[in-house]
């Protein structure tokens, strides 16, 4: 019998062959306890606490359209078998599906979670909006282990959409403005969060008609329209906040003047008869030209072209 040499290998060679050839990824494997592991590291005194989620609808297990209804945490999270682990090393992220801002999960993944069960409530408008165009995760505004998410409080709402929107919770503090910060009014009342067929994602197709939500006397249709109410609200007020009276972007006479010439009209404001003349007119202190032309939206008078009746 002959033997090649080239066929006759030793054991640590034969190791080192098996160790170079690609390996399969074992599957992920899901916790055998469930949530009741979650729980020894998540309680009340944790950084992450969860146990408010069993307040919610989404641990509702006689639903069976909820996350506990089925694989519980892991749900959401995916399989979280490795993850206690990876947190005594020091990974605290790693083996589990992370949310929120910081997370290492990226955005895409965990939006496509949360459609997964409300895509519905979503809607076609989500996809190309204005939030889903710069990445804002379902996490950065929802809080789901909550027992009420703030964005469904009036008055907590606005506080969710100012982390982002520094500019427009600036304009809520000025002297005129809607009463958001007062926890009468949200944002929502105006905006649609997951997207919209406008410009500025609002809940009506038009501006004004989404201002005729609430300023129902305004809509008209008037015998004599003032063509800027009719045309857009924005051309005379701030809609967010002013330090003019009635969120007017600029006070009386002025605002009126950069559509009105002051040939033939009193249109410099003065002092009134008396005091030291200023060339100009009384009847434009204080509302300036609403003083006489009071109906500035419109009027329904047969006299009232001038908007004065």
């Amino acid at each position: 019998m002959v033997f090649w040499p080239e066929l006759l290998f030793s054991q640590d060679a034969l190791q080192g062959a098996m160790s170079d050839a690609p390996k399969k990824e074992a599957p992920p494997q899901y916790s055998e306890y469930g949530s009741d592991l979650c729980l020894q590291c998540h309680g009340e005194g944790s950084a992450f606490p969860v146990l408010s989620i069993f307040k919610t609808r989404h641990a509702e297990t006689s639903d069976a359209r909820t996350p506990f209804a089925g694989l519980e945490c892991e749900s959401c999270h995916g399989p979280g078998a490795l993850h206690p682990e990876a947190v005594m090393t020091g990974e605290k992220n790693i083996g589990i599906r992370s949310f929120g801002l910081g997370a290492r999960t990226s955005i895409r993944e965990q939006n496509q979670v949360c459609e997964t069960c409300h895509k519905s409530k979503l809607g076609m408008a989500w996809h190309g909006s204005t939030h889903e165009r710069e990445d804002v995760s379902c996490a950065s505004c929802h809080r789901i282990h909550a027992e009420r998410d703030p964005v469904f409080s009036i008055k907590d709402q606005p506080k969710v959409c100012f982390t982002c929107h520094q500019q427009k919770r600036a304009d809520s503090f000025k002297a005129s403005s809607h009463p958001i910060r007062y926890g009468k009014m949200a944002c929502t009342a105006c905006h649609q969060a997951h997207g919209s067929n406008t410009e500025f994602q609002l809940i009506r197709q038009t501006l004004n008609e989404t201002c005729y939500s609430c300023h129902t006397e305004k809509r008209g249709p008037f015998l004599w329209e003032h063509a800027p109410a009719s045309e857009d609200c924005t051309l005379c007020h701030q809609v967010h906040g002013s330090n003019h009276p009635s969120l007017l972007s600029k006070r009386p006479p002025f605002l009126c003047q950069q559509c009105h010439s002051r040939a033939g009209h009193p249109s410099v404001s003065g002092l009134p008869s008396g005091l030291p003349p200023s060339g100009g007119s009384a009847l434009l202190l204080a509302r300036g030209c609403m003083n006489c032309h009071t109906q500035v939206h419109g009027s329904n008078h047969p006299s009232g072209a001038r908007l004065t009746r």
